[in-house]
Parts: structure tokens; sequence; C-alpha cells
């Protein structure tokens, strides 16, 4: 009986001494390294489960000097880019092939402890192996990078392209950037092999990512430098064919930019204007009497719409309802459809296009007056 008793006792001592050490390992494991982690490491991702986040709490905890020593406490300053689309494995990757981290898995675990894999911005930033990994993590997913994305889209005007940079995040000031437009400052071979005198025609549309620190003329470098990487090499070849410099093509390209709504009619409204300058009759582009006009307070536009009888009496030099031949320099900056719309200008007995009545943007083109008016909505 006593033995029985001793022995109950012993399984019951067992029992509890289990229970203990089960108790103790759930304390360490399961909450003093995960609040540890919590402090060394930030809070973890709310989505993680519950095993995989104390899972990741001890792996973090285990590479800590790792992961807070910087790989070299002398090391440079350096630029490290981001692209668009990269996955959290490819950027880790980066980082160590570019000697900025040196260990791959602990920077992945930490990442994804934080939720930061799935946080990490697009940009350019200045990152040093002085930096410790948990500084570089956090480095990276921080939404105020060293550059900016900038983007306009094609048949904007340089006054609209600097209506944008004061919540752009650039440092670029507006009328600095008007002035270096008006009145380049810079070295900008493509423009000054033309013969223009601004850079307005030159500013390509399009996405940019800039640093925040730059000035007018290195975002005028940058739009007019894209303009020049854009343009096919056999461009300016194509358009003498059309009778037109490489200056006047873009002239012409801003205005067929801005007449033209469906894109497939590109090469079909430079064809009339093309005719237009052959048989010296007036372009009549209400387009460029819009560039004329200027600002419009009452719809708050740089293209007033519709246009007034007087309107078109506008005096300016780029008012092609009162002077002949293309306006002195473009209306716009266009984009690469309307500038090889030029260049494959379709060969068309037309004289005259205006706008379909059917609300589609599209047009109705006309080879006399006659049939012009014809096509007039009633």
């Amino acid at each position: 009986m006593k033995r029985e008793r001793k022995d109950h006792l012993l399984l019951v001592f067992f029992i509890l001494l289990v229970f203990l050490i089960l108790y103790a390992v759930y304390f360490v494991f399961g909450l003093l390294i995960p609040q540890k982690a919590a402090r060394d490491f930030g809070q973890p991702d709310p989505q993680l489960e519950t095993s995989r986040r104390i899972l990741y709490a001890i792996n973090l905890e285990a590479n800590k000097k790792t992961l807070t020593t910087p790989l070299d406490a002398d090391g440079v300053k350096r630029i490290f880019t981001i692209q668009y689309g990269e996955s959290a494995s490819q950027v880790v990757y980066d980082l160590y092939q570019a000697g900025l981290i040196h260990a791959y898995n602990p920077f992945i675990d930490l990442l994804i402890y934080t939720g930061n894999d799935k946080k990490i911005q697009t940009g350019i930033y200045t990152l040093s192996p002085a930096m410790s990994m948990l500084d570089i993590a956090n480095h990276i997913v921080d939404s105020n990078p060293q550059d900016v994305a900038f983007s306009f889209l094609p048949g904007w005007r340089s006054e609209e392209i600097a209506a944008l940079l004061p919540q752009s995040g650039l440092a670029v000031d507006a009328a600095d950037f008007l002035d270096e437009v008006k009145d380049p400052a810079g070295d900008y071979k493509i423009v000054e092999s033309s013969g223009a005198g601004s850079l307005e025609g030159f500013l390509f549309p399009g996405e940019y990512q800039m640093l925040r620190s730059a000035d007018a003329q290195d975002l005028a470098a940058a739009l007019t430098g894209q303009f020049a990487a854009q343009l096919p090499a056999e461009y300016a070849g194509l358009v003498e064919k059309k009778g037109l410099s490489l200056y006047e093509s873009i002239i012409l390209a801003s205005i067929v930019q801005k007449e033209m709504v469906a894109t497939d009619e590109g090469p079909l409204i430079a064809g009339v204007f093309l005719n237009r300058l052959k048989a010296s009759m007036p372009l009549q582009s209400d387009p460029t009497v819009q560039y004329a006009f200027g600002f419009d307070q009452a719809s708050g536009s740089w293209w007033k719409n519709p246009l007034t009888e007087s309107d078109l009496q506008t005096n300016s030099p780029y008012n092609t309802y009162l002077n002949p031949g293309l306006p002195p320099a473009p209306i716009c900056n266009p984009g690469m459809t309307a500038l090889m719309a030029v260049a494959n200008a379709m060969d068309t007995p037309y004289l005259y296009f205006r706008a379909a009545c059917d609300g589609s943007g599209r047009h109705v083109f006309s080879a006399t007056y006659e049939e012009h008016l014809a096509a007039a909505c009633q």
C-alpha cells in the first residue's frame, strides 16, 4: 500500500516536473524571446501565424549580433537602386552582392518577421556598409527615399509641367524651370543642333525617377535627354523627305498631338497639314490659338475650349488662322506617337478635317471645301 502511494507521488511529481519544464520552455520561447525580439527588431507582422512568429523571433535573437553589427564600420556611402517590381529576395540578394550586408538569410527573416518584405519602396537610396542590416532594412521601406517619381502626359505645355512641381517632392522651383525652358542655360545638344531657342517641344512625356535634390537644369536635362534617347536615329531623314527640318517636324508634331484623339488618325492629320503647307493655305488649327490665348481663368485651363470668333482673332504669331505656315515654336511637348505620325504622314488629297458627329473623337477628312461643309453636324 505504502509502495503504491509512493509510486503515485512519484508519478504526480513527474507530471508536475514535465509541466514545469513545458511551461518554462513556453515562457522562454513563447513569451520572453518574442517580447525581446519585439523590443530589438520591432513589432512582428500581425498576419504571421503564432508558430512562425515565435520561430522568426528565435532566429532573429540568435542572429542579433549579425543584424546589428555593420559589415564595415569605415564603409563609404554608395547609391543603391531598387527597381519597380523587384521581389524582396532579389533586393536582399542585390544588397549582398553590392557588399552592403554580410548575410542573406537573417536579413530575409527580419523582413518577413516585420512584414517589411511587402513594404519595400522603389527608389534610389544612399546606403553604406557602415550601416547595420537592421538600419538598412528600415531604410529601404522608408516612403521618402532620395528620389521621387515625376510624370506628365503627352501634349502638356511647359507651364502645365511647372504647375506639378510644388507638390512633386522635387526641390525644383517652378519659376526657375520655366526660365530654363524659355532661355536655356544648360547644355542640351539635341535642342542646340535643331536651332531651337527654347526647350518647349523637347520635354519628353513619361515617368521619371528624379533625385529630390535635383534643380531646374537637372530636370530639363533629364526630359530633353529622354527625348534624344527615344527619337529614332533615322527620324531626321524621314521628316526631311516630307520637306521638314527636325525642328519643323517637332512643331508640327506638337499640333498633331493636340488635334488627334484616335492615335491611328495621326498620320492622316499630319498629311492634311503638310498638304496645306504645300498649297500655301493657313493651317487654321484651334490648338495654336489656344496656345496663343494662354491661361483661361474661367475654365482654369491652358487650353480654352470652345473658342469664340473673337478668340480666333488673337494677335499672336502662334495663331495659324492669322499667320501662314507653322508657328514659330512647338505649342506643347509631343509624345512619340505624334512625332512618328509626322514622320509617317500619309499622302492623301485631304485638305480639311473636322470632328465626326458621333462623339467618338474621330474626324471626317475631306478633299474639298464643299465636302468639308457637307460633313458639318446638323
